[in-house]
């Protein structure tokens, strides 16, 4: 976040409170959305495995991923993959 406020030359704070006001999100919201679009692109893929997904999309760990997932889809990798 501060590099790229850095870069549009303001605070932190004021990026984030722009940003939202933009998106109606903030921005680590709006990265986690992006990180799940793409987990739901990997999945369609059978071969690969549920944590590779998650490590491939940047999650710490397949638990994480599985939270953010439900909170976005309403369901989880599993069932999103079988769908």
């Amino acid at each position: 976040m501060s590099e790229l406020a850095n870069e549009l030359g303001m605070s932190q704070y004021y990026f984030c409170h722009l940003f939202k006001r933009s998106t109606g999100i903030s921005p680590h919201q709006y990265l986690i959305q992006q990180r799940v679009e793409r987990a739901k692109h990997l999945l369609k893929q059978p071969e690969q495995a549920i944590l590779s997904v998650a490590m491939e999309c940047g999650f710490a760990n397949q638990s994480h991923f599985a939270k953010c997932f439900r909170q976005c889809t309403g369901m989880n990798p599993k069932q999103f993959r079988k769908s």
